[in-house]
């Protein structure tokens, strides 16, 4: 508030002490001289214009005037504005008349010298009004292009944290219905996938705090959970990687690659006879950083624009919450047999392709 303060005096007396230097300063370009009428009046213009405008704005904040103002306070506003013009001028006339400072050849009447006033000085004020709406509109536009993108990346922060609540439990229903299934089975399995599953889990609860991750860190938790999806379909599982090197570094959204991997397992292995491939591949191309996710199966005729499920909606809102435009998704059957689910992803600045 004291900033506020002092900014505000800083140009009061800024702007009216321009004023006055710029009369001294058209009197000398076009009279060539002055007198010693000229320096008073304009001070005591100065004088009448700092308390005036001041009054002006305490009748503003008052009134609640200050942009935006509701429209049935117009008239409220302009009486308010004429009432100053008319003290400003009364004030700045009744003090010259006072101190005689007009021409002493002038004969004119004081009502005809206050007009001459009224016109030639009217305009300060509403230069002055002008100038402070002007001021509070840019500040008020300024404030609220600032709160909008709080809000926006408020909406963003939640959406994200939604989106990851979902993710989890989905994740964690599917690895333990693979548990269970082996609990009869085959305990020392069992027993080994709980440490895999509890491995995964671990990964899963630090990456929910990220919005993104090194792809090498989320390509653990794949093969964590391909290994525990293996445990299940054994030899009707076939998984291959193929993965460049130098993406191991790229930010990838955490928990993205294992949702389309486990989509992959949901929707094409386990409704396929005898089983097929997972394959993940992650390589640079056109300067982005693409990451394909391959599987055994089709989309049963589906564009995809109209596949649904819960894996490929989050991934779709994920990157555009993230990467905005920059990235991009499609899924997508192939001639083979085969359904390719592929992101593209800006490339991190800084990395050596």
């Amino acid at each position: 508030m004291r900033s506020k303060s002092s900014l505000y005096w800083s140009c009061q007396l800024g702007g009216w002490l321009f004023y006055g230097l710029a009369m001294v300063f058209f009197a000398y370009i076009f009279d060539n001289k002055t007198n010693h009428i000229l320096y008073p009046r304009i001070a005591i213009t100065i004088f009448c214009g700092l308390g005036f405008t001041h009054l002006l704005r305490e009748l503003i904040v008052w009134s609640k005037l200050r942009p935006p103002f509701e429209e049935k306070k117009w008239w409220v506003f302009t009486c308010i504005i004429l009432l100053i013009i008319l003290l400003f001028n009364l004030s700045n006339s009744a003090f010259v008349e006072l101190l005689k400072l007009y021409n002493p050849s002038n004969k004119s009447p004081i009502r005809e010298r206050f007009l001459v006033n009224l016109i030639f000085d009217s305009p300060l004020i509403l230069i002055w009004v002008s100038i402070y709406y002007i001021w509070h509109y840019v500040e008020l536009g300024s404030k609220t292009e600032i709160q909008k993108v709080k809000l926006e990346s408020l909406v963003k922060e939640l959406e994200l944290k939604t989106i990851k609540s979902h993710i989890n439990p989905h994740f964690i229903f599917n690895a333990l219905n693979s548990i269970r299934a082996l609990v009869d089975e085959n305990p020392e399995r069992a027993r080994t996938a709980i440490t895999e599953l509890s491995n995964i889990l671990r990964s899963s609860m630090q990456a929910e705090k990220l919005e993104t991750v090194p792809l090498e860190r989320e390509l653990n938790i794949v093969k964590d959970y391909l290994a525990l999806e293996y445990i299940r379909f054994e030899d009707r599982l076939r998984i291959e990687y193929d993965i460049d090197e130098d993406t191991l570094d790229q930010p990838v959204p955490p928990m993205m690659l294992q949702t389309l991997v486990e989509n992959a397992i949901k929707h094409g292995i386990s409704k396929q006879k005898n089983g097929g491939l997972v394959k993940v591949i992650s390589d640079y191309r056109d300067n982005h950083h693409e990451l394909i996710v391959q599987n055994t199966g089709q989309l049963n005729g589906e564009s995809e624009n109209n596949v649904d499920g819960f894996g490929i909606n989050s991934t779709r809102n994920r990157l555009k919450l993230l990467f905005g435009g920059k990235a991009t998704f499609d899924i997508r059957d192939t001639e083979d047999h085969i359904v390719e689910a592929i992101v593209k992803m800006p490339v991190q600045a800084g990395i050596n392709l």
